[in-house]
C-alpha cells in the first residue's frame, strides 16, 4: 500500500517504513507521532483511489525521528563595475519522520 500525501504545500510519496523529509511542522517534538490527513492518492493492491482533491477518511501516521537543519545555502548578489555586494546566508529547517501505517476510517 502506498499513496501521496500533500505536507505544507508540498506532494510526498508515501508508503510503510519509509523515512520522509518535510517541513516543519509547529508544536511537535521527536518521538511524537504526527497524523497527516491531506491524502491524495492512494494503492492497495490493484485499487487506485484519486481524491478531488482529498481522500475522506484515509489518513497517514507517522513518527518523527529527527527536528535540524538542512546545509546553509549562500546567496551572493553583486553588480559588476558598481561595488553592489551582498552576501547572506539560509539554513532551511526540516523535520523527518517515519511513516508508521496508512489507516482508513
Amino acid at each position: 500500500m502506498y499513496g501521496v500525501v500533500e505536507i505544507g504545500g508540498k506532494q510526498y510519496f508515501v508508503e510503510p517504513g519509509l523515512e520522509l523529509v518535510h517541513e516543519v511542522i509547529p508544536g511537535v517534538k521527536v518521538g511524537e507521532r504526527v497524523t497527516f490527513d491531506r491524502v491524495l492518492f492512494l494503492r492497495n493492491g490493484e485499487k487506485i483511489e484519486v481524491g478531488q482533491p482529498y481522500l475522506p477518511g484515509v489518513r497517514v501516521v507517522g513518527e518523527v525521528q529527527e527536528v535540524g537543519k538542512l546545509p546553509k545555502v549562500i546567496i551572493f548578489k553583486f553588480m559588476p563595475k558598481k561595488g553592489y555586494r551582498r552576501k547572506r546566508g539560509h539554513r532551511q529547517p526540516f523535520m523527518r519522520t517515519r511513516i508508521v501505517a496508512i489507516e482508513r476510517e
